[in-house]
C-alpha cells in the first residue's frame, strides 16, 4: 500500500507544478514600461525689435517757430496815424468877422506827421462842460499835418440874440473824440451861450462860422 500512496502523491505534486506555471495572477498590474529620456521643448525664436514709431523723449518734434533774433532794433513804423491833442500845437485868436468868433489853428509838433480826423474839434467851456455844437452840415475831410502845414476851425461862442450868457476866459480844445489830453487856451473874457464850431479846414477863410 505504501508504494501506491507515494506514486499518487508524486503525480499530484507534478500537476500542481504545471498549473502554477501555466496561470499567473490575473489582477496583477504589468510592470511599468521604461520611459525614454525627457524631451525638452524648443525655445521660441526671439523676434527682432520693432522699429520705433515715435521720436525718443527729448528729441525735437518740429522746426523752431521763428528764426532767432539778431539783436538789431526793428525799423520804426512809417505810416502816419491819426492826430491826438498831444501830437499838435494849438492856438486861439479872437476874430471880428461874422460878428466875432475864435479862430483855432493847429500844427503838428516838430518831428510829428499825423492826420486830423474828418470831423470838427471838441470844444468846451468851464468845468460845467458847455460844449459847442456842429456848425456845418457838410462832412469834413481829413487833413495831413507835418512841418509848417496847418489846419483851422472857427468857434462862434454866442449864437443867441439876448443878453443872457456866461463869461469865460479860456476855451478847452481836443482835436479828436475821445481824447484824454485836451488843452485849455486863453481867449480873454468872452460871453458864451449855445456855441458852435466848424470842421477842420486847410484854409482860415473856410473856417468862419455862420449861424
Amino acid at each position: 500500500m505504501r508504494p501506491r500512496r507515494l506514486v499518487l502523491t508524486a503525480v499530484a505534486v507534478a500537476a500542481l507544478a504545471v498549473t502554477a506555471s501555466a496561470c499567473g495572477p490575473e489582477n496583477s498590474d504589468p510592470a511599468p514600461a521604461k520611459s525614454g529620456p525627457a524631451t525638452t521643448a524648443a525655445a521660441p525664436a526671439t523676434a527682432a525689435p520693432a522699429a520705433p514709431t515715435s521720436a525718443p523723449v527729448g528729441a525735437p518734434t518740429s522746426a523752431p517757430a521763428a528764426a532767432p533774433t539778431t539783436g538789431k532794433p526793428s525799423a520804426p513804423a512809417q505810416a502816419a496815424g491819426t492826430c491826438a491833442t498831444k501830437d499838435v500845437v494849438l492856438t486861439a485868436k479872437a476874430e471880428s468877422q461874422a460878428g466875432g468868433y475864435i479862430l483855432l489853428t493847429v500844427k503838428a509838433k516838430p518831428g510829428v506827421t499825423c492826420t486830423l480826423a474828418a470831423r470838427h474839434p471838441v470844444i468846451a467851456f468851464g468845468s460845467g462842460g458847455i460844449e459847442a455844437a456842429k456848425a456845418e452840415p457838410a462832412a469834413a475831410q481829413p487833413i495831413k499835418l507835418s512841418g509848417s502845414e496847418a489846419a483851422y476851425a472857427g468857434v462862434m461862442t454866442k449864437t443867441t440874440k439876448d443878453n443872457q450868457a456866461i463869461q469865460f476866459s479860456d476855451i478847452i480844445v481836443a482835436v479828436n473824440s475821445p481824447d484824454p489830453d485836451p488843452v485849455s487856451l486863453p481867449i480873454g473874457p468872452t460871453n458864451v451861450d449855445k456855441p458852435i464850431v466848424t470842421n477842420w479846414h486847410s484854409k482860415p477863410a473856410e473856417a468862419v462860422p455862420v449861424h
